[in-house]
């Protein structure tokens, strides 16, 4: 994996050193009302699996996580993308940021489309990916499995290369 840098991130690699404060930006309840347990979250970034990265964010310090996760199938190649950003860092714009430093680097990689899947609720996440150029295709219900045990409903959106604002 490569240093990636945006106009006002840098994305690298996530590193044991960056534990402690990945699971400070998971369990603030901004982000773990969207992400889960965040002992469990954490331990997820740090499985190592064949086309799945992992990165922090920074900006000032390490402001938040990203990853991608490819699809490696020739028939059906693609990347999706997941990003969660500490509250004390929203509106900033940090997050677009990063997301497009990402979308350039998988674009450059040789996928065509990118996808991303918040919850149908989380409308700032949508805001966001919206001003990336992320267009919503259909609402996948009771997709994810909130931290309280109800289900709710995501929201699949997707992202050509051509259509990266």
């Amino acid at each position: 994996m490569t240093v990636i840098h945006g106009d006002r991130v840098r994305l690298r690699p996530i590193g044991p050193a960056d534990r402690a404060r990945a699971r400070e930006i998971l369990a603030a309840p901004e982000v773990a009302r969207w992400w889960g347990d965040p002992d469990h979250e954490i331990e997820g970034l740090y499985e190592v699996e064949e086309g799945y990265a992992v990165y922090v964010i920074e900006a000032d310090g390490v402001v938040g996580l990203i990853q991608s996760h490819e699809e490696l199938d020739p028939q059906y190649r693609h990347a999706g993308i997941d990003i969660s950003v500490h509250p004390d860092f929203h509106g900033r714009g940090l997050g677009p940021d990063a997301i497009r430093a990402l979308a350039r680097h998988l674009f450059a990689g040789g996928h065509h489309r990118l996808t991303i899947d918040p919850a149908a609720a989380n409308e700032t996440a949508i805001r966001a990916y919206t001003k990336v150029g992320f267009r919503p295709v259909g609402v996948l219900r009771d997709y994810e499995r909130a931290p309280d045990g109800t289900w709710h409903d995501g929201l699949l959106m997707d992202l050509l290369a051509g259509e990266l604002k």
